[in-house]
């Protein structure tokens, strides 16, 4: 196969013996070759400058640059890029923004190595790649509100365990204020209390620990 008919890939993601790993199966396949790979969000978004691969593998959760935001950027800049989200997160937010960033597909770290295989042959072709299942949960997303950035400031501090009045100090906002913006919350996500909607918030990937 001749070098221009090679699909060239640069992966993303924090955990080096899964970089190796991911590397070594892509690199048997005579259709594909692996130009580099990054250990955090803001060394993606350099070595996509600096390779211009085909199709890029981004983690979600990195140091230095989350992937929805590095995803953001590099998309910014090169307005044909080809990117997959590949994650164990299935959260519908997680979804959203990595969608919303500019990904080309979604795909987790849990699927069979083929549709791997195939997600990054579909993109490279100028396709989109969404599993069934990632599309319905997209889809939930959707339909349900959306927390202001008020409110996922909110929401982030609660998850770390911050009462409203250290929220109110933090933010520099009214006591009843916050009590305001965590009752909104609170109906965005159909629970009745703090727990509930940090239990809720995690699983959908609003918010991490």
């Amino acid at each position: 196969m001749s070098k221009s008919n090679v699909i060239r890939i640069l992966i993303a993601d924090d955990h080096p013996i899964l970089g190796q790993a991911l590397t070594m199966f892509l690199q048997c396949e005579p259709d594909m070759t692996v130009v580099g790979h990054a250990g955090d969000g803001k060394e993606a978004v350099e070595l996509f400058r600096y390779h211009q691969p085909d199709v890029a593998l981004m983690d979600l959760q990195m140091p230095q640059m989350e992937g929805a935001d590095a995803i953001a950027t590099i998309c910014g800049n090169f307005k044909h890029s080809r990117i997959i989200v590949l994650t164990t997160f299935d959260g519908d937010e997680d979804i959203y923004r990595g969608l919303r960033a500019g990904a080309k597909g979604y795909i987790l770290k849990g699927a069979e190595p083929s549709e791997l295989l195939n997600a990054i042959r579909t993109v490279h072709q100028g396709h989109k790649y969404i599993p069934p299942s990632i599309a319905a949960k997209l889809a939930e997303r959707m339909d349900r509100d959306e927390l202001s950035d008020r409110e996922l400031e909110v929401m982030r501090l609660i998850a770390k365990g911050k009462n409203n009045q250290q929220i109110s100090n933090l933010l520099n906002i009214a006591e009843s204020t916050v009590r305001f913006h965590a009752n909104n919350i609170f109906g965005k996500l159909n629970v009745r209390d703090r727990t509930q909607a940090l239990v809720t918030a995690l699983n959908r990937g609003i918010v991490r620990l």
